[in-house]
């Protein structure tokens, strides 16, 4: 059986706590590997090279540091197929959406190799009497990342992308459920040219967690899961002087128009809400009919979909979706369910029972669609982060614009209509960080930003685009006078700019 140990100082390294993780194959249930959970001490050891590491990379001009991401881009095409079935066979989603996960992880990096022009500062010519101001970015030291299964090639590259183009060393704490491809870049990363300690891969649980939070030499730290643990980190990074950006959980909602175009909206729904088995902080888990004719018409359209979903292997390039990632995440969705009819709501579909022929020790389950969802409920409360969707059926605009403007949660949100006016009206004033007009899962574009807002977000700076450069580098302005502009004797009062 593979074991996984961690990425220190250019090298995989065995583990040394003695204690490991299953790592399971979500579509057959079955143990393919372990994965060593680190002590204080093995993170120590990352966060020492890193240190010694990180002077000579932030010396480096930013033109040599984007040309080791330009080669990291080359080479992530050339493995991309094997990195693709390696993150679908350790998370579960198929290869189709594998690929994805690295794609939008490759842009942030495109991006990041836009560092020279990214870390520019400014200058003002003759702001006073013989005197220039001009300011600079420069590098923290060492920073770190912590970071979900959900995304296990993507966010690993969304942090430590930026973070190393800005001259930063960077430790990565993926999740131990699916390790094999953020230790499969952190290689890459150095086959590209990166010097070795730049780039550490530390894997573990709560332990490492809590030492990364703890170690002095730690300057920043980003964040990926669910809201309790983001808050719990923020507040903890906090206590010990470090920035933090910390992103959680999510009750993504789809306001459905009278005049929306049924049929594009229901594709758009099933792909949202069920890609990737529900498992994405951006996917739709509550629709929003306005209306009891616009509610009924979806729900006509979107019940035989929900039933015709194909649920599949990974590995099975015509499934809609495929296992969740472990059978704790299956049970936790299932009882979500439960409690669902317990509440009351209307279980349309119900995919509790479903069963993959070949693959009955697999994470499967069906899809599931409630009716006649209440807010009161926990249902739609609650992040359920499974292949289930919730209608809430709203008289109005006015209720549909309250919805998902007055939950706990403010991750992304998206409007279905051909009206554009309600649209913009829409855009302006819900109460959520990412907003998708006719667009049901609206991740911004790598040189836009991701962020939500409320308990989906905890931290003033938000992830990639211009936020990245600014949270991965501190400001240093400089003011400059010359011997012929000082006039003679002290001066006693705050300088003016006169």
């Amino acid at each position: 059986m593979r074991t996984v140990g961690h990425f220190i100082g250019g090298k995989e390294v065995e583990g040394k706590s003695g204690r490991f993780a299953d790592v399971f194959e979500p579509m057959t249930g079955e143990v393919k590997a372990k994965v060593a959970l680190a002590t204080k001490a093995e993170l120590r050891a990352a966060v020492e090279n890193a240190k010694a590491a990180q002077p000579e990379w932030g010396a480096t001009n930013p033109q040599r540091r984007a040309r080791v991401l330009m080669k990291f881009l080359e080479l992530v095409q050339r493995d991309y197929d094997k990195l693709a079935e390696l993150l679908a066979r350790e998370h579960g989603k198929t290869i189709p959406d594998a690929k994805g996960d690295i794609q939008r992880g490759l842009e942030v990096a495109e991006f990041a190799c836009g560092i020279p022009h990214l870390m520019k500062g400014e200058y003002t010519e003759g702001a006073g009497p013989g005197i220039d101001i001009y300011s600079m970015r420069q590098p923290l030291g060492v920073v770190a990342g912590i970071t979900p299964f959900n995304f296990p090639a993507m966010i690993p590259m969304w942090k430590f992308a930026p973070a190393i183009a800005c001259g930063n060393a960077f430790i990565l704490k993926p999740s131990e459920r699916d390790p094999g491809v953020p230790m499969a870049l952190a290689a890459l990363m150095l086959e590209a040219g990166l010097p070795p300690g730049i780039l550490n891969v530390v894997n573990g649980d709560k332990e490492a967690v809590d030492a990364i939070l703890d170690d002095p030499d730690i300057k920043a730290v980003g964040f990926v899961g669910s809201s309790p643990i983001a808050q719990y980190i923020y507040e903890r990074a906090a206590q010990t002087g470090k920035r933090a950006q910390c992103f959680g959980g999510a009750k993504n909602h789809a306001i459905i128009m009278p005049d929306a175009d049924i049929d594009q909206t229901v594709d758009a729904l099933i792909g949202a809400g069920y890609g990737s088995a529900g498992e994405r902080c951006m996917a739709i888990s509550v629709a929003v009919p306005v209306g009891k004719a616009t509610a009924d018409a979806l729900m006509d359209k979107l019940i035989p979909r929900v039933e015709a979903l194909k649920i599949g292997p990974s590995t099975d390039p015509t499934a809609d979706y495929g296992p969740l990632v472990t059978k704790e995440a299956l049970e936790r969705v299932k009882n979500y369910v439960d409690i669902g009819v317990k509440e009351g709501a209307t279980l349309a579909v119900d995919g509790r029972g479903f069963k993959m022929q070949g693959y009955e020790n697999g994470f499967y389950m069906g899809g599931c669609l409630f009716d006649n969802v209440t807010k009161d409920m926990r249902i739609y409360k609650e992040e359920i982060f499974g292949p289930v969707l919730s209608v809430v059926r709203a008289h109005d605009y006015a209720e549909a614009l309250s919805l998902p403007s007055d939950h706990d949660y403010g991750n992304g949100v998206a409007i279905f209509t051909r009206d554009g006016d309600a649209a913009r009206d829409f855009a302006a004033k819900v109460n959520v960080g990412m907003v998708g007009i006719n667009v049901p899962i609206p991740v911004p574009i790598a040189y836009y930003t991701f962020g939500g807002w409320k308990k989906s977000g905890f931290g003033d700076l938000n992830q990639h685009g211009p936020d990245s450069v600014r949270f991965y580098t501190k400001t240093k302005t400089v003011t400059s006078r010359w011997p012929s502009g000082v006039k003679e004797g002290a001066e006693f009062s705050i300088p003016l700019m006169k």
